[in-house]
């Protein structure tokens, strides 16, 4: 399967009043570049974020967003803190032996005791196994995304490969109707001049000319790359940069057919290669 480097998913969870989000993001980079932006209050959980993508993702530049909302209205249970009430208390009551016309403590106070109230919010570990949950479910959505894309990007390809191996079947032909072409023309330029054509000087011309313009090797070659191009979408997996490499190789030979053809079709179909095997380097680009 052919993966997209290109993909969106996201996992949420209502947990005790608060909810966690996760977001995960990826678009196409040259290697694996991961970034977080995590609160404050979870920032422990990156480093198991990060082991879990990275070991299920190849290549891509990933964004994982992960947050933790308390719900509005949601209840909170404060509890005062028993042991230090108690402290509190022995302390004002031997105070007040001592000085017997001072004020107690308030109620108010005692409620903003440093310590004195507790409240049920959840600690990170009680969140954690939450957390990877729901990053591994996330993953699971980026990865099906990434996969469905890489389909599309794959049945592209193979589209634009029919249409260069019809290309590459529509110049072979052509090399020797232009050698013929090339020797009518010389026939005729040496009977203008010399009034009898010399035909072993013709026959000369002509092998050399036929030498010079000679592209078997390279429509050879381009079949070739093309069959490895369908092998490697056949095999699936991280393709890229290897699909990546071939772009350049099939360009290199179908600028060689450029520049040896001296006829207008062969020059116009090596063009409408180059336009093909353009348009295939833009898919590759997001290509895992």
């Amino acid at each position: 399967m052919i993966y997209s480097m290109t993909g969106f998913a996201t996992q949420s969870q209502e947990l005790d009043g608060v909810s966690i989000h996760i977001e995960l993001r990826s678009v196409n980079s040259r290697y694996l570049d991961l970034g977080f932006r995590i609160a404050d209050d979870l920032r422990a959980a990156e480093p198991g974020l990060r082991e879990l993508l990275a070991a299920r993702l190849t290549r891509g530049k990933v964004e994982c967003r992960l947050n933790l909302q308390t719900l509005v209205g949601a209840p909170r249970a404060l509890t005062p803190n028993a042991a230090l009430l108690a402290r509190l208390a022995a302390t004002e009551a031997a105070m007040l032996g001592q000085f017997p016309d001072a004020r107690p403590l308030s109620v108010y106070e005692l409620l903003h005791w440093p310590g004195m109230l507790a409240d049920d919010s959840l600690e990170f570990e009680q969140l954690q196994p939450v957390i990877n949950r729901l990053a591994s479910a996330a993953l699971d959505e980026l990865l099906a995304t990434r996969r469905r894309e890489g389909e599309k990007l794959a049945a592209m390809i193979r589209e634009r490969i029919v249409k260069m191996r019809e290309l590459t079947a529509a110049a072979a032909p052509r090399i020797p109707a232009i050698v013929e072409e090339y020797r009518a023309r010389l026939t005729r330029r040496l009977q203008e001049v010399l009034t009898t054509a010399d035909e072993e000087r013709i026959v000369q011309e002509s092998v050399l000319y036929a030498a010079r313009i000679d592209v078997a090797e390279e429509l050879s070659r381009l079949s070739a790359h093309l069959d490895e191009i369908e092998r490697i979408l056949a095999v699936g997996g991280a393709a890229g940069k290897r699909l990546d490499f071939l772009m350049q190789e099939l360009n290199r030979e179908a600028n060689t057919l450029a520049s040896k053809s001296s006829a207008s079709d062969i020059t116009g179909i090596a063009m409408e290669m180059k336009v093909q095997i353009e348009q295939i380097r833009e898919q590759v680009q997001n290509i895992e």
